[in-house]
């Protein structure tokens, strides 16, 4: 006896297809959403152009063996530098920029000043989440320092 083909097998075979279709669908939509580092140009062009001259000079800063470190709490900002002895680094003058990892409505520009220990500070209020921070500092060399950094802020601490 031969089974028949009936409307339940063909719901069944529907539901299946479809389960599958939604399930790649939101496992591609996850792994997109979670991966994104938001990192956007405003000029491909322009950002390709200037590519080789930018990796240069990150890899003239790598070789410094400086150490970064960014701290935010009490309503300040700090950004200061350790050269390869672990000596401070005096640092001039500088700016750092907040952004949203997307969207560029909350974007925040600071202006950092020198404090005594050689570091930078400035007063900042960030709402909570995630943030790029892009910092340029004038630590006396003939190319500012220059780097981004992944932040959370949590109630008005740097994370």
């Amino acid at each position: 006896m031969t089974q028949q083909f009936t409307g339940r097998h063909f719901l069944l075979i529907m539901i299946a297809f479809f389960s599958v279709i939604i399930t790649v669908n939101l496992a591609m939509a996850y792994f997109a959403y979670s991966s994104w580092t938001g990192f956007v140009v405003r000029n491909a062009h322009i950002a390709g152009l200037e590519f080789n001259r930018k990796s240069r000079e990150h890899q003239d800063q790598v070789a410094l063996g400086w150490q970064t470190t960014l701290e935010g709490a009490d309503g300040i900002f700090r950004f200061a530098l350790t050269d390869a002895e672990g000596r401070p680094v005096e640092l001039k003058s500088g700016m750092a920029i907040f952004r949203r990892p997307i969207g560029d409505t909350q974007d925040t520009m600071i202006a950092l000043t020198p404090v005594p220990n050689g570091a930078l500070d400035a007063p900042f209020a960030l709402g909570d989440g995630i943030w790029n921070v892009e910092i340029e500092a004038d630590a006396g060399r003939d190319v500012p320092w220059h780097e981004i950094h992944r932040i959370t802020v949590k109630n008005g601490v740097i994370k």
